[in-house]
């Protein structure tokens, strides 16, 4: 079926899943550090995780199933009692922890049910930090029960040495009463579009769009995580050239952020479809390092930024040839 005008998901043709698959260089045996930057697997994690070096990875970005039954392409998950999730996260866990440097940090992604379960697996093995709740402006309605429109992350570090760059992911927003003192705009800037602050990041993202059909950052992927929460998780905890570890890749979203960023990265994914959309969002991202809602170094409220690029493409008589970023 022929795809609407503005409807940029990504999709890939059964040929090219095929052809991406045939490049893929599962591992049979261990693995050196230099056969796991900059990769990509396709594979199952708990076959493959035996194999990677000890203690190289700077951080982990680790996004396992939720406990609920799910369809994954050809894949099915089915639901689990909480005491066999807790056994399976803990099992993941264990088994990812050697792979992390003694500096590194890493973020667990899951709704409210696992949140209770993941956040007292990951107390006993590593320190937890924060915990972070995202708005996740899409979902079904409830006539029973509220709508559930939010997501967790558990920020946690290996130890108590560990590198946090807040100057990285501050976030503009519009002043809505701006202050002025001598005349002046005080811990604000007054421009064109309007007034804007940057602010500290809290543990509560309400920025956030999950990506959708006119987003050329999306897949057919049923879990897909933006790009743009993904870079605040990257740029808050990792320098430029250090890897970036994710063992359910999905459709790349983590290794893709990661190459944008200037970061290293290495992924794996059990499912060939999404494997194959991971590799070619990584040679697209050789043609362009947008991320939507990250722009001059800051995170922008949601639609801000596209806001301004619409005043002044109608200024200059573009207005058509806008597009959201």
């Amino acid at each position: 079926m022929e795809k609407a005008p503005r409807n940029r998901t990504l999709h890939l043709s059964d040929r090219e899943i095929v052809s991406f698959y045939l490049k893929n260089d599962v591992p049979l045996s261990s693995l050196h550090k230099q056969d796991v930057i900059d990769k990509v697997f396709c594979g199952d994690f708990f076959s493959i995780v035996g194999s990677i070096p000890e203690s190289i990875f700077d951080l982990l970005i680790l996004d396992p199933p939720y406990n609920m039954s799910k369809q994954f392409g050809s894949r099915h998950f089915t639901k689990m009692s909480d005491d066999d999730y807790s056994a399976y996260f803990e099992n993941l866990l264990l088994k990812t922890l050697p792979c992390m440097k003694k500096t590194a940090s890493i973020y667990v992604c899951c709704d409210w049910r696992t949140s209770l379960i993941i956040g007292n697996v990951l107390k006993k093995y590593v320190i937890i930090q924060n915990r972070i709740t995202w708005q996740r402006e899409k979902g079904r309605g409830a006539s029973h029960n509220w709508k559930n429109s939010m997501e967790d992350i558990w920020f946690s570090t290996m130890g108590e040495e560990y590198y946090f760059n807040v100057s990285a992911v501050m976030q503009r927003r519009r002043v809505i009463a701006p202050y002025k003192k001598d005349g002046k705009p005080k811990d604000w800037e007054e421009t064109d579009a309007g007034s804007f602050r940057n602010t500290h990041p809290s543990n509560f993202w309400d920025d956030i769009t999950v990506p959708y059909w006119s987003m050329p950052e999306n897949t057919d992927h049923p879990a897909q995580k933006p790009e743009k929460l993904i870079a605040k998780l990257i740029l808050a905890s990792s320098k430029a050239g250090e890897i970036v570890f994710d063992p359910f890749l999905g459709s790349g979203t983590t290794a893709v952020v990661a190459k944008k960023l200037g970061r290293r990265y290495f992924g794996i994914e059990l499912e060939t479809k999404y494997y194959a959309l991971a590799q070619k969002r990584l040679e697209l991202a050789d043609l362009s390092q947008l991320i939507q809602g990250y722009s001059d170094g800051v995170f922008w409220e949601r639609n801000t930024l596209n806001a301004i690029k619409t005043k002044r493409a109608k200024e200059d008589g573009e207005y058509e040839q806008t597009r959201f970023i």
